[in-house]
This record gives structure tokens, sequence and C-alpha cells, in this order.
């Protein structure tokens, strides 16, 4: 997958954090063919992102430049666990409760999307947690030729 590119529109006032425009179609190309992974389904794919990205330590940028974003990849997978994987799992266990109890098929499926609903609560509240901000903050990691 190709790192997503935008535009900075502000630095902070030690050049340590940018804010970042990113266009929806640049961030992926698997997206832009429509084989994407769902992610931007809830969110609309035709708009345009702001961002803070932090700036990586031997990167020089300025207001105005083109610059390529990303996250470390065991960030990206982490980032994947918690996003679908709580809400996986808390369907699964609350299937798997109902299985267990014997209470069938209509239950199962309530049970199923209750767990659902717990596990997307416990993927927001682990999303909100300031070491969990800090590794899934995206960084500059370089300045494109062009500018977008």
């Amino acid at each position: 997958m190709q790192n997503p590119y935008g535009k900075i529109v502000a630095m902070s006032a030690d050049n340590s954090v940018a804010t970042v425009v990113v266009e929806a179609q640049s961030a992926c190309a698997r997206c832009a063919e429509g084989r994407g992974c769902g992610a931007g389904l809830l969110g609309g794919q035709d708009r345009e992102s702001t961002i803070q990205a932090s700036v990586g330590a031997n990167v020089r940028v300025r207001n105005g430049d083109a610059v390529s974003i990303a996250l470390q990849p065991r960030n990206i997978l982490r980032a994947s666990f918690v996003v679908y994987g709580y809400p996986m799992l808390g369907a699964v266990a609350g299937a798997a409760l109902a299985w267990q109890a014997n209470l069938g098929d209509l239950a199962a499926a309530l049970a199923a999307l209750s767990g659902i609903a717990v596990g997307l609560a416990v993927a927001r509240v682990r999303l909100k947690a300031t070491s969990c901000l800090r590794d899934f903050t995206p960084v500059v990691v370089g300045r494109m030729a062009e500018n977008v």
C-alpha cells in the first residue's frame, strides 16, 4: 500500500506537528479502485480529511508543502485489531454464550449484536487512551517532489 499524501496547511510553533489535508482518493490506491477494506464506508470517500501529524526527526517541511504520511506497520496492524478485532471478538463471545446456554437462534443473534456493541465500546475507550493516540498518530515521513 502506498503512503497517503497531502498538503500542509499549518505548522506548530516548534515545527514538530503539522496540520495536513489529505484527499480521500489519494489515501489508498486499492480504495481508489473500489477494492478497499471498507474503512471509508461510514465516513464517506469523496471528501478531504484534515489530520494532525508529527513531523519526522530528519524531515524539513513548511506550510504549503506536499508530504507523504505514514504509520509504522506494526501500528497499522494494532489499529486494525482494535477497530475490527474487538467488535468481532464481542460478536463471537456473545453468540457462543447464547449457544452454550442453549437459548436458540434469535437469542444467539441478539447476543452477537450485543457483543458487537460491547466490542465497539471497548474499541472506542481503547482508542481514546493517551498511549494509543500517541502510537496511532501519523508521521510526516517525507516531502513530495511536486505539490499535490
